[in-house]
């Protein structure tokens, strides 16, 4: 069975940083994408960043690109998203998920979700 568990969240002030963690299990870590999406209360799931299985091909949402790193350590089997200088609209839920990655930043690239973690930026 599939499980992911994401840490990290939190509340913290804007221009500040959080780093989520999404530790993986039941399946071979180092042979699939993960990524990161977001969502807020009444909003579709919205993708944040994903990187493929080897770590070469990486990929963000605009509104993150320059603040937010993906990066994955497949001896942990872990998935890491560092993210500075937050800002308020940055506040949603975050989900770790892992699939195939077809399409990495997309919904449907992906088979398995965490329960989610809390980022809450205050202004």
């Amino acid at each position: 069975q599939v499980q992911l568990v994401e840490s990290g969240g939190g509340l913290v002030q804007a221009g500040g940083s959080l780093r989520l963690s999404c530790a993986a299990s039941g399946r071979t870590f180092s042979s699939h994408a993960m990524g990161w999406f977001r969502q807020v209360p009444g909003k579709e799931r919205e993708f944040v960043a994903a990187i493929n299985w080897s770590g070469d091909r990486i990929y963000y949402v605009d509104s993150v690109k320059g603040r937010f790193t993906i990066s994955r350590d497949n001896a942990k089997n872990t998935v890491y998203l560092q993210m500075n200088s937050l800002k308020p609209e940055d506040t949603a839920v975050y989900y770790c998920t892992t699939g195939p990655g077809a399409p990495l930043y997309g919904v449907a690239g992906y088979d398995y979700w965490g329960q989610g973690t809390q980022v809450t930026v205050s202004s």
